[in-house]
């Protein structure tokens, strides 16, 4: 089974692989939008590294999900 067949079946079946997928995809959007800014404050450029952080968590858990079902 592909990564791409493994993502697919445990968006699915698993709940909270659901939640982190959905959770990463929002603060990717946020991420995006604030990176798309023209001038980013001191506030929105520790904003974007705290989210990012998060993102990087969350997208090791899904990886670790991804795993365990190969």
């Amino acid at each position: 089974m592909s990564e791409a067949e493994i993502i697919e079946k445990l968006l699915e079946d698993d709940e909270e692989f659901q939640k982190i997928y959905s959770e990463h995809r929002e603060l990717d959007e946020v991420v995006r939008n604030l990176e798309e800014k023209e001038y980013l404050s001191e506030e929105d450029e520790v904003e974007v590294k705290r989210l990012k952080k998060i993102k990087l968590s969350l997208k090791d858990r899904m990886e670790a999900k991804i795993h365990e079902a190969s």
